[in-house]
Formats: C-alpha cells, sequence, structure tokens
C-alpha cells in the first residue's frame, strides 16, 4: 500500500494549490478573487486526493483569502475566477468594500503589533542599561548615571528610562535643559 504524505499546514496547502491549480491560485504576486463557494469545487476535485483533509483547506483558503495580497487583488472591474482559471462574475463593489476594511483593520493591527513590539525592545534595551548599571554600582557605589537625549524631540524616552530606573529603585535626579 502506498503512503501519502498530508499536508500539515495552510502554508503547505497554498502552495499544493497555486501546483495544481496555478491558473487559480498564486504564492506570489496580487492573487486573482476566487469565484465565491470555490471550497466546494476544491473539495470535489480534490476528494480522491489523500493529501489534502478538507479541515486543513478550509484553513488554508481563509488563510488565502485574508491575506494582504488577495485582498489587494479584490478591486472594482476585477472578475472572479474559478479552479480553471475561467473569469466568472465581476466583484460586487460590497466585497470590495469588505476587502478594503479587512484590509486596512489588518494592517493597523499589524503596525500596532509592530510598534507596542518596538516599544517592548526598547524597554528591554534600557532595562539592559539599569541591570549593567547595578552591577557597576556595586563595585563603585558613588557612581552616577546622567541621561541627556541626543534629540529634544525625544523626551518620551527619557521618561521611559526614568521609570524604569524608578522602578529598579535607584536614585536619579532629571534635569530640564
Amino acid at each position: 500500500m502506498e503512503q501519502t504524505n498530508k499536508l500539515k499546514n495552510s502554508k503547505e496547502v497554498i502552495q499544493y494549490l497555486a501546483t495544481q491549480f496555478p491558473n487559480c491560485f498564486s504564492t506570489e504576486g496580487e492573487a486573482k478573487p476566487l469565484k465565491i463557494g470555490i471550497f466546494q469545487d476544491l473539495a470535489e476535485r480534490l476528494k480522491e486526493d489523500e493529501k489534502v483533509s478538507n479541515t486543513v483547506l478550509r484553513s488554508a483558503l481563509r488563510q488565502y483569502t485574508s491575506s494582504w495580497r488577495y485582498l489587494h487583488g479584490v478591486k472594482v472591474g476585477s472578475k472572479r475566477v474559478d479552479l480553471d482559471g475561467v473569469e466568472g462574475a465581476e466583484i460586487e463593489q460590497e466585497h470590495v468594500e469588505h476587502a478594503q476594511k479587512t484590509l486596512k483593520e489588518s494592517k493597523d493591527k499589524a503596525f500596532a503589533n509592530k510598534k507596542a513590539q518596538a516599544e517592548k525592545d526598547e524597554k528591554t534595551k534600557y532595562e539592559y542599561l539599569v541591570d549593567a548599571f547595578n552591577l557597576f554600582l556595586e563595585k563603585k557605589p558613588t557612581t552616577r548615571i546622567i541621561l541627556v537625549p541626543r534629540h529634544p524631540e525625544k523626551q518620551e524616552q527619557l521618561a521611559s528610562i526614568a521609570d524604569i530606573i524608578s522602578k529598579a529603585k535607584l536614585r536619579f535626579e532629571s534635569f530640564k535643559g
């Protein structure tokens, strides 16, 4: 009996779909808007294919259609395609609006996450500074640290560092220039 390797994640399934249905799915460039109900078509065409379960297929399709590449392709005047790449119905305005809204929300969330991570990384960097200073204080207890921002517009960074220093229970003085 021949053993087949089941595709385990959405990324593998999307790559597989792009090889099986190259006129419909792609892994780079702008993605074509898919025919409504394409899951049923896929399930039917792949019913004998033991590599893909319907559960992973549904998840992969959800990931594909919520990707920025796909959402960019949903625009006025575009036509949906079936598995063979045959153009069908034109995209309705409400679907375009939904895609634009989803894309904006996704980008806003990604940028907010990126900003939060950058702030977390920044805080961590200053926490390392405080830790190093604490080690130095053990050897030279009278040492002072002077923090001066190079850029006056970065006062909030100085406030962030001051917050970390005070949480570390270190004595500090703040000078306004």
